[in-house]
């Protein structure tokens, strides 16, 4: 078995320990995202004043709403996109010869068929971890509504019997827009990596560092489109609801102005960055232990293989 599995396992994993450690940053952005009205008693100024307003109200598990979906989401999300990308990877590398990495060209190309391949695979768990996580405090809410089942699996099932298919992959169009950032991401990771192995086997900080300045330029680029992605994966009704993506950028531009495109940008940074960081550095090792894991399991042969 090659290594495409190990990497899968691995990113999996490095996924699991990011979201854990990021998510109360998930649900702010995310909050802040989809919010339309910046004037009410209880709208987010900025993301220090959504986490005391979310505490206030909510308490700890306000910020880990939707936490299930969205580890659940991410072990997908990063299982799939190495294991198609590793795969891409290693074709390239084979055509090549040994020893000689990927050009920028073919980052992008492996990037984004990896990207695609997950955006179809994952977009309807998105779309329920994105309604679990902003369904309170979100305009329209009706507050005082009896509680009912929220768990992942039963919003899911709501949204295909009241939306259809269609509901789960609300968004979809911004979604693959958005390949774009990882792209841009691990295009960046792989070269700067490439860079730095030159000069010296590169450490577990080297990783996180690589990780994060790598996430930043991508997030940095791509914003608007996750603003408008996540307004579309809630449920709009009316004249408020987008019907594509250029239709979302002329009524956040009609109506809340530019910085209708970048609202949760500043927490949405420290997460990515964060998430980023901390994937590449547990993804590198876990690698080691998802590699012997197999081979306990008599699923690959013992030898000692390089890491990518």
């Amino acid at each position: 078995m090659s290594d495409n599995v190990a990497h899968a396992l691995s990113g999996a994993g490095g996924g699991i320990v990011s979201m854990a450690l990021t998510y109360p940053l998930v649900s702010i952005s995310s909050r802040l995202q989809v919010q339309k009205n910046d004037s009410g008693k209880d709208a987010y100024k900025n993301t220090a004043d959504a986490f005391f307003k979310i505490l206030a109200k909510e308490g700890p598990k306000g910020l880990y709403a939707g936490l299930s979906s969205g580890v659940f989401g991410i072990a997908i999300t990063n299982g799939v996109y190495y294991y198609c990308y590793e795969a891409v990877k290693s074709i390239f590398e084979k055509a090549k010869g040994k020893g000689k990495p990927m050009s920028t060209g073919e980052s992008m190309l492996a990037g984004a068929l990896a990207g695609c391949a997950v955006v179809l695979a994952t977009h309807p768990i998105w779309t329920v971890n994105t309604r679990l996580t902003v369904k309170k405090g979100v305009d329209g809410e009706d507050k005082n509504k009896s509680k009912q089942s929220s768990g992942a699996l039963a919003v899911g099932a709501k949204i295909l019997k009241e939306e259809g298919l269609s509901g789960l992959y609300a968004g979809v169009g911004a979604a693959l827009v958005l390949v774009i950032n990882p792209i841009i991401q691990y295009t960046a990771f792989e070269q700067i990596k490439n860079k730095v192995s030159k000069q010296r086997a590169p450490s577990n900080l080297d990783f996180f560092l690589m990780g994060a300045v790598s996430k930043l330029c991508a997030t940095a680029i791509t914003y608007p489109y996750i603003v408008i992605k996540s307004r579309m994966q809630t449920s709009q009704k009316g004249d408020e609801r987008y019907t594509s993506i250029l239709d979302g950028f002329k009524k956040i531009l009609a109506s809340e102005g530019i910085a209708g495109l970048y609202k949760g940008i500043s927490s949405k940074i420290v997460q990515s960055v964060l998430t980023a960081a901390f994937l590449f550095w547990a993804k590198e090792i876990l690698f080691d232990w998802s590699v012997w894991v197999l081979v306990l399991a008599g699923a690959r042969k013992a030898k000692v293989t390089a890491k990518a």
